[in-house]
């Protein structure tokens, strides 16, 4: 049994389109947010009440997904906490947790308009890219449209 783990899986949409930046030494970091949203119900008044939370997401190697991250992609994400620091302009510290994954760590979930050729992308064990995916109605801010949640049993991972 490991003594540690490090593990992060999300589904929810992106806020933005991907941004792919090359290091020095040329390797492709891709950037960008995903919106998870929280469900719950007022207990006093029996409203449903969302809360979204942001995640920054750096993903290596991955300039050829990158073109498919789009804003309002429902997308699910599995890779690694990691907490960076700095110091700013002032001198002062900073931090930013991210959460890192690979080019392999990225489905796209969601309709035909997922990937051109209809399903959802996401790398297969063969490494190339192939269509999976699960087909929903969601919003771009990653809540459920109305009526009660619904959970689909046909998530990829």
């Amino acid at each position: 049994m490991p003594s540690s783990l490090n593990k992060v899986l999300l589904i929810g949409n992106l806020g933005k389109d991907a941004e792919t930046r090359h290091t020095p030494s040329g390797v492709a970091v891709t950037n960008f947010s995903v919106a998870t949203t929280f469900r719950t119900k007022d207990p006093q008044s029996g409203e449903w009440r969302e809360s979204t939370d942001w995640h920054d997401v750096v993903m290596w190697r991955g300039e050829n997904i990158a073109k498919y991250l789009t804003k309002g992609k429902k997308v699910g994400i599995e890779g690694r906490l990691k907490t960076r620091s700095w110091d700013d302009q002032n001198g002062q510290k900073r931090y930013r947790t991210e959460v890192v994954c690979e080019t392999m760590g990225v489905i796209l979930l969601g309709g035909r308009d997922a990937a051109p050729g209809g399903g959802g992308l996401g790398q297969g064990p063969s490494g190339g890219y192939g269509q999976g995916g699960e087909s929903s109605s969601s919003t771009p801010s990653g809540g459920e449209p109305s009526g009660s949640p619904s959970m689909d049993d046909d998530i990829p991972f």
